[in-house]
Order: C-alpha cells, then structure tokens, then sequence
C-alpha cells in the first residue's frame, strides 16, 4: 500500500542521494571527449557542454563538474562555431576525427567517457520528415575505438538514439556486447516537475497521456520520454509496444469520443498547463478544448493538433498528443487502477540558460563517476524507435502500424531521477 509519506521519504532519499554522489571531492577528475554536429550559443552542444566547463546549479548549489574536457569532435562549423574559443579558453582540444578526438591525439583510448551530441546543424531529412543526424555513424566510430584498443567506457547519446528503430537496437546490442554504460534521451523525464510527483513504483497503471507543442519527431520525442519515465515505472516493469498509430486534425477529437484516449487525462494534464493561451480570452478555456475540440482560436488547420495512440503489450494504452497553438509547455497525467489520478508539469525554464539540461547533465556526470547508468537506455530505444513507427503511421495514411520489433522489454530502478 502507498501512502503519501512513503512515496516522499523514498523521493527525497533518492534526490539527496544523487546530491552525495555529484558533490564528494574527488581530486582526479574523469576525462571525457565531446563529439559533437555543431557547438554554437544555444545548440544542446552550447547548453550541455559548457556544463562541463563552468559548472551547473544542482540541489540550490553551484555544482563544479568532476567531468575534464579533453577533447571534442565537431562535425560542422560555421560563423557561429564555439569549440575554437572553447577550446582555447579551457585547455582541450579540437580533433579532425572522432577516433582522435577519443584517443586525443595519440595512438590509445585517453578518455574516461564518451558525449555525443548529434542536435542542430546542417542535415537532410527523409521522406518521413525525419532529420538525419549522425547519431548513429558517431556512435559506430566510438565503438570501433573500442575495439580496436580493447577497452570500453560509458557513452551518453543525446536525445534520439538514431532515427531508424534498427540502429536504435543495435547500439543498445553493442553497449551491451562491449559492456559498457549507455545513457540516452531527453532532459524533459529529469527536469523539475510541478508539482514533485512520480507513479508510486510498482503501481498498476491503467492509462496514460501527455501534451506538449511542436512537431512530431522534434518535440513529441521530449513529451513521450517524459511520459514513459513515469509509466515504465508499473507493475511488472515495460514490456514493449504492440502497435503505434498518428492521427492528425479532426480524426484526434474522434477518437476521444470514440474512447480512444481519455478526456479526464486531458482534463487532468491541461490543468497543470500555465501557458494555455487563444485569440481571447474567451479562446483560453481549457474545459472547452476538451469537450469538442472546436475552439477557432486555438485550433487552426494552420496548427494541427496531432496525437500518438500507442498500445504496451501489457494492454496499457498511453496517448501523447501536440497542440499546437494552445499552450507551450510539457504535461502528462496518468491513472492508476484505484482511479487516482497523478498529474504533473514537466518544466522547461526558458532560454538562454534552459536550466533543465543541467538536470540531464548532472545523470550524464553521475554514469561516468559511478560507472553506472542511472536509468536503463531501453527508455530511449522504445521512445526512438515508437516516433519513427509513428511517422510510418502517418505516411501509410494514419494506419495503426504493428510493433513486434518493439518487444523491449525492461525494468527502471525505484529511485526517481527528476529535479535538479
């Protein structure tokens, strides 16, 4: 049975226990390499390397990291590149090649871990809409490092794992065969929620929902994680996804009235939005969105509302749905089988500082300290590899698309990593 003094004391043992780990003096730094598609101001490079450099707020302290850059790869540069002035300002350097910037210049791996940050800069989509970022390709030469000098050290991937479900799973395969720790995703699932709630670990779910803004493979990605750090937490751990099927415009308020997916959790999340916004103040009802969808203000074909139904094996069904133009923020709600409803906002303070990558970077540091992942990084190969089926979904005419090959399966530890 949970009962509310439980769930809090097990919360702030596991928040303080991460402050312990971060903050113990440790006079020999772990090195690590930054291998990167751009470094500029406001890039997830500028946000989550300069981590490393100057430090980071953690727990209400100024947190110096116990990570040294050494050395980093940059893929592109530009008029805007920073990895020169960083370089030069804090003593590593810049290598023409992944393999050199992890072995430094020399002949050996010189490094303790490994960060990839394959976000923002100059490269193509597919026919699905998908940015083709290296992840994967940077990645592959890591481990080729690897192998060639027999030995291994921790990897963290930002955001997607790779945006073919097949690489996601063979980058899983590879850290596992080498054996070493692998983090991946979003910083949304760690960063502070509003209020400080989790799923009670072990509870049975009944059914799930986030919102959020933007485009499906760019920022539906950030919602889902969030979501499936809540829900992986349930009654016999994740079990993988069954089917996966977008919806796009009106066929979205049709499939809440068909029961599809659950006014009351979107009742539940909306009421954790601060941003709900319309054309005016009579377009700002949320009460109104989530009878009929209809609000001319706030639903426009110029800023379709889309939604990805996804169906567990276990029988649970999750929704996470972009509304675009009603509100700009993260929240999800979630129902457990006694009814209750848990609900939260998953908050994003605003650029330029985006204080929530520190949160991120902050597991990032612990994987490399400890030697340990945080949280496994099937999280992030489900969520990867369920928004590029999605996609599918929406280029075979919003078919529900059927997911064997997402029988993942896994189990997240009990302590709740979020906050900062």
């Amino acid at each position: 049975m949970f009962d509310r003094r439980t769930f809090l004391g097990a919360l702030g043992a596991a928040s303080f226990a991460g402050l312990n780990r971060l903050d113990a003096a440790d006079p020999t730094p772990k090195k690590i390499a930054i291998v990167a598609t751009i470094w500029s101001y406001l890039s997830h490079c500028g946000h989550m390397g300069d981590r490393f450099l100057v430090g980071y707020p953690r727990h209400g302290r100024w947190h110096k990291s116990q990570l040294q850059v050494v050395s980093a790869y940059v893929d592109q540069k530009n008029d805007a590149d920073l990895s020169v002035k960083r370089a030069e300002e804090y003593g590593f350097t810049v290598q023409p090649t992944i393999a050199q910037a992890l072995r430094c210049g020399g002949d050996k791996l010189a490094v303790d871990g490994v960060v990839i940050i394959g976000e923002h800069g100059e490269y193509p989509d597919n026919e699905k809409g998908q940015k083709l970022y290296p992840r994967f390709d940077f990645f592959q030469q890591a481990v080729k490092v690897f192998e060639q000098d027999g030995r291994s050290v921790p990897i963290y991937n930002d955001k997607h794992l790779s945006y073919s479900w097949q690489h996601a799973a063979k980058m899983v395969q590879d850290s596992k065969r080498l054996g070493f720790p692998f983090l991946a995703g979003s910083s949304v699932p760690v960063t502070w929620r509003l209020p400080a709630v989790d799923v009670p670990y072990g509870a049975e779910v009944k059914e799930a929902l986030a919102i959020g803004m933007g485009a499906v493979d760019h920022t539906a990605f950030h919602v889902y994680e969030a979501l499936q750090s809540m829900v992986e937490r349930r009654r016999g751990g994740e079990t993988g996804v069954k089917s996966v099927q977008l919806l796009e415009g009106d066929a979205v308020w049709r499939a809440g009235e068909e029961g599809q997916w659950s006014k009351r959790l979107l009742e539940a999340a909306l009421s954790r939005s601060d941003s709900i916004s319309g054309d005016s103040d009579l377009d700002s009802r949320p009460q109104d969105l989530v009878r009929n969808g209809k609000l001319p203000g706030m639903i426009r074909k110029d800023r379709p509302v889309t939604a990805l139904l996804i169906e567990y094996n276990d029988g649970l069904r999750a929704t996470v749905m972009m509304l675009n133009g009603v509100m700009s923020d993260f929240n999800g709600a979630v129902r457990l089988a006694n009814d209750e409803i848990i609900s939260t906002q998953f908050y994003a303070p605003p650029e330029p500082n985006v204080a929530y990558s520190a949160c991120l970077m902050a597991q990032v540091e612990e994987m490399i300290v400890t030697g340990k992942a945080p949280y496994p990084v099937e999280r992030t190969q489900l969520t990867s590899s369920v928004i590029e089926r999605a996609l599918d979904s929406r280029v075979s005419g919003f078919q529900r698309i059927q997911t064997p090959e997402l029988n993942i399966s896994y189990r997240a530890s009990e302590a709740s990593h979020f906050g900062g």
